[in-house]
């Protein structure tokens, strides 16, 4: 099945205009805040878990 890219276009472009409305800037912020979060602490967690097996050896 060949699909049209006027196709895809609409398809994105109508489910981000539907999405938009729904979206706050205070849940945009709540998700930045919180992925920087996850990557500190999974950043640390994996230098801490090298450090371990390092200094075991």
């Amino acid at each position: 099945m060949k699909t049209d890219i006027s196709l895809k276009v609409g398809t994105t472009s109508g489910t981000v205009l539907s999405v938009m409305p729904n979206i706050f800037s205070e849940d945009i912020l709540k998700t930045v805040i919180l992925a920087a979060v996850g990557a500190i602490v999974s950043f640390s967690v994996s230098l801490f878990l090298k450090w371990l097996t390092t200094s075991k050896k």
